[in-house]
């Protein structure tokens, strides 16, 4: 998270959203099913279903509470009207939520996670 900030410092250009909208997230009776890209889905992953997008990237989600995580594209979706990207549900846990969805915006990152701080 911290090289990101670091990457809009240095080079003094905001990072632009690839979309915004609505998150949901996937419902736990898809748990170790297999996903679009052949992995299993897991609740305890941070993982991520797009419509567009390579598997295996990375995507920033920031919820308009303030809080974010990184994610792993390896599905595809979602299928509800009006949105935009479905997650885990570790992942929309960690956005601290009440509710079924939330307004987010999404950044790619690329192939690789960003390193944890040290």
């Amino acid at each position: 998270m911290f090289e990101i900030v670091a990457l809009m410092l240095l080079t003094h250009q905001p990072m632009q959203p690839t979309m915004e909208g609505h998150a949901s997230f996937y419902a736990s009776s898809r748990q170790l099913q297999v996903t679009a890209s052949g992995e299993r889905l897991k609740d305890d992953e941070f993982t991520c279903a797009m419509r567009d997008g390579v598997f295996g990237e990375y995507y920033l989600v920031v919820a308009e509470n303030g809080k974010s995580v990184v994610c792993k594209l390896n599905d595809r979706g979602p299928y509800a009207p009006g949105r935009v990207i479905d997650l885990s549900k570790s992942a929309m846990r960690a956005l601290e939520i009440n509710g079924d969805v939330i307004t987010v915006k999404v950044y790619r990152l690329g192939d690789k996670p960003p390193r944890s701080p040290s």
